[in-house]
């Protein structure tokens, strides 16, 4: 009789734990059917953030690389003496052309940074086809530094990177990010954003423009008055700025 009990008490056991374990499987099954159909529903009405998610992480990717150049110039200043004029933004094929090493922005032996070019996800490559950014001391934004909004000189214009073609979306959300109007529908004109301050220009006074009527960021476009960073349209062409020394 013992042995029977025992039996049968172990055969209620096995029992117990099939039906747990077919109860959590049950269950499993209906957390995935939940998510599935979250996914799936979120997939179908969310194709608006998806694009708003992939023009935040382009975004970003534009404004980073300009703060990066930014610390090197920071450090090109402070270790080597380099003034504004006197930076040279060379690309590494053009190091032979440098005045010295120790003025290139790109070199290892001036600031060190990394020369890069603009992503196809952000650019407009029928107006960029290089996807190339443009560094120089040719422009000022109003109201940055200690400057407002007279013409540049030799000693108020700042050091600008330009990133010209710009798509329109990605723009707007530099601007959405940064609490901007997200319309561009005033011409900034005058601006020269297609100048690489190299050696290959001239001497450091020629990066300097002198027209009173050009070269301030922030004289038409009112938004873009003592912003160090934004977008502005020039025709049919959106172009990104960062200051990378304030004047």
């Amino acid at each position: 009789m013992t042995i029977t009990t025992t039996h049968h008490q172990s055969q209620q056991g096995r029992t117990g734990e099939t039906g747990n374990v077919l109860f959590l499987i049950l269950i499993a099954v209906a957390l995935f059917a939940a998510l599935s159909y979250a996914v799936t529903q979120s997939t179908r009405s969310g194709g608006g953030d998806a694009n708003n998610e992939t023009n935040l992480v382009n975004s970003a990717q534009i404004t980073q690389y300009p703060a990066g150049i930014k610390t090197s110039i920071t450090r090109m200043i402070v270790s080597n003496g380099v003034t504004a004029e006197e930076l040279e933004f060379n690309a590494p094929a053009a190091f032979s052309s440098l005045t010295s090493n120790n003025v290139g922005v790109f070199h290892p032996s001036g600031g060190g940074a990394t020369y890069a070019f603009a992503p196809d996800s952000v650019v407009d490559t029928t107006i960029n086809a290089t996807k190339a950014w443009v560094f120089n001391t040719e422009n000022e934004v109003q109201n940055i530094g200690q400057t407002d909004a007279t013409a540049p000189t030799h000693d108020t214009a700042d050091t600008i990177a330009f990133l010209p073609g710009v798509k329109l979306a990605i723009c707007q959300k530099i601007h959405a990010q940064l609490g901007l109007a997200t319309t561009f529908s005033t011409d900034e004109t005058g601006i020269n954003y297609t100048t690489q301050q190299t050696d290959a220009v001239g001497t450091a006074t020629d990066h300097i423009l002198t027209n009173a009527t050009n070269g301030t960021i922030g004289a038409l476009a009112t938004e873009l008055v003592g912003q160090p960073q934004g977008c502005f349209k020039d025709g049919t062409t959106y172009v990104y700025y960062h200051v990378l020394i304030e004047r």
